[in-house]
């Protein structure tokens, strides 16, 4: 507003100034506030835990030390994980078990919904785990979306991360994961 507004009205002056930093407190209030989420850092060591398998067994990162290790976190609901998850799969059987491991980490809020899944993938060999109820391996890793992947090298440091998932992007995963293979 012009300068003739506010000196006919100082009031509205007054009134858009308190406005004004009401909204930055606000605002400054939200970044305080908001959870954050953490991220994976390319060639650095990413979290070890990586959930709980069929076995309830405690499934690390450092299990699998001198094989590349690819991390994808799905839920059953996410259509392109269920894309994703049969692709990863054939990468595993035909990378081999002594050279690469698969670990499909479930973030779904029902239980239920990871089993009935499972069951469905059955005779696949990549190892399927599931995230502990408060979604803490998920945040540790910054998993904002779904499907959310993550290269670990042969050295266990991050390689790639990939967010989301298309049938354009298949060919630079495969390529990233042969540059690993081959280190």
């Amino acid at each position: 507003m012009s300068e003739f507004y506010y000196s006919r009205y100082p009031n509205v002056l007054e009134r858009d100034r308190m406005r004004f930093n009401l909204l930055w407190v606000f605002l400054l209030g939200l970044v305080v506030v908001l959870p954050t989420h953490a991220q994976v850092e390319r060639g650095k060591a990413p979290p070890d835990a990586l959930g709980i398998d069929k076995d309830k067994k405690e499934v690390r990162v450092s299990d699998y030390r001198g094989k590349v290790v690819v991390l994808t976190f799905w839920a059953s609901w996410c259509g392109q994980c269920l894309k994703e998850l049969p692709i990863l799969e054939s990468v595993q059987r035909k990378g081999g078990k002594e050279r690469i491991q698969i670990v499909a980490i479930n973030s779904d809020k029902e239980r239920s919904d990871y089993l009935a899944m499972r069951r469905r993938m059955r005779d696949f060999t990549m190892a399927m785990t599931e995230d502990r109820a408060d979604r803490s391996i998920a945040d540790q890793y910054g998993v904002t979306g779904y499907p959310h992947m993550v290269m670990v090298d042969k050295q266990g440091l991050v390689a790639f991360t990939h967010r989301g998932y298309s049938e354009n992007s298949l060919g630079r995963i495969v390529d990233e994961i042969n540059v690993l293979l081959e280190e």
